[in-house]
């Protein structure tokens, strides 16, 4: 890495500042929705209204994971809400069509994710492909895809025991009776925790982060950026299709028509928590409450009757806002 290359003085100070600063900021967001839902309407605070939040955070927020990991390299994935459709519908292939055991239909759908990943990684690293254009192609093919082999109707679970479970069963429940948070819940903690880990501990994590904040340093200094860009693609799409289980678990059915806008609500959680857009910074725990500001909103909206297309038009001004404190953000460190 040149001189110039290098952080000015007291340049990753203010970086590390302004994450934790915005983690901050997330999370007291996150209590504020709490707390205005809760004097709006009595109905907000109930258990069964709180687990279905969770319910919905499960799925987001595991997506929204998968999307930190490819725009911390300071790339997008706009495939990942059409890539969980196709992996749950690859899933119900192995499961209703070929009559296979669970385990084959879980495997089957996170290896799915891992090879659709693959290509756009491959397309983003080695065609030189815009990840945003990458990705977009993909997405099309991926929504092509799952309505041809699905045969454009639902593929039900209806007779592969126990699928239901994977998502609305609850673990803890059994565990800690009272408690019956959905299984979905424990997995997205699991997937968070895993990728909180990969990122912090492993070498994948520390080339993760290096190829967001100068890829061209990277790649002189022998590493070969390209191989290390593919892998961390693969990753994020094997963790999408745990999201595409933990979908069609939820509704017993995978729906071929489902998955667009999924992405959207993905990446605003993901800069909600203070990820950047233009990579080299960001955190699984500030993704996790990102989602849950996204469940909740969605959630406190519906219980007020707000009209489904006025929810769609809070969802794009998060966006618009969440984009531009990053950006703000980022005029403060530079």
């Amino acid at each position: 890495m040149t001189t110039a290359d290098a952080p000015r003085p007291g340049a990753l100070s203010r970086i590390g500042s302004s994450g934790a600063t915005q983690k901050l900021l997330a999370f007291a967001s996150l209590v504020l929705l709490l707390v205005g839902f809760s004097l709006a309407s009595p109905q907000f605070m109930q258990l069964s209204n709180i687990i279905a939040i969770l319910q919905a955070t499960s799925v987001n927020g595991v997506l929204a994971v998968a999307v930190t990991l490819v725009i911390i390299t300071g790339g997008i994935d706009l495939s990942v809400g059409t890539m969980m459709t196709f992996c749950a519908v690859i899933a119900g292939v192995v499961l209703t069509y070929w009559g296979l055991p669970l385990p084959f239909g879980v495997i089957a759908a996170i290896g799915a994710g891992a090879f659709c990943g693959l290509c756009s990684g491959t397309f983003v690293a080695k065609l030189k492909i815009p990840p945003f254009i990458a990705t977009l192609g993909m997405m099309l093919i991926l929504k092509g895809l799952a309505l041809v082999i699905s045969g454009t109707r639902p593929i039900y679970f209806n007779d592969t025991p126990g699928f239901d479970l994977i998502s609305r069963g609850s673990l803890i429940g059994w565990v800690v009776p009272g408690l019956p948070i959905p299984n979905g819940v424990l997995i997205l903690f699991l997937v968070a925790l895993a990728v909180a880990y990969i990122l912090g501990r492993t070498v994948l994590g520390r080339y993760t982060f290096a190829l967001g904040s100068n890829e061209e340093a990277v790649r002189l200094s022998g590493v070969n950026t390209d191989a290390w860009k593919i892998g961390i693609y693969a990753l994020s799409g094997a963790i999408v299709g745990i999201a595409g289980i933990l979908i069609a678990s939820r509704l017993n059915s995978a729906q071929p028509a489902l998955g667009l806008g999924y992405e959207l609500e993905a990446i605003a959680a993901v800069v909600i928590g203070g990820t950047s857009l233009s990579g080299g910074r960001g955190t699984v725990l500030g993704t996790v409450i990102g989602a849950l500001i996204m469940a909740v909103l969605t959630n406190g909206l519906r219980i007020l009757s707000v009209a489904q297309e006025w929810q769609t038009v809070v969802t794009g001004a998060i966006i618009i806002l969440a984009v531009y404190a990053d950006q703000a953000r980022r005029r403060r460190t530079a």
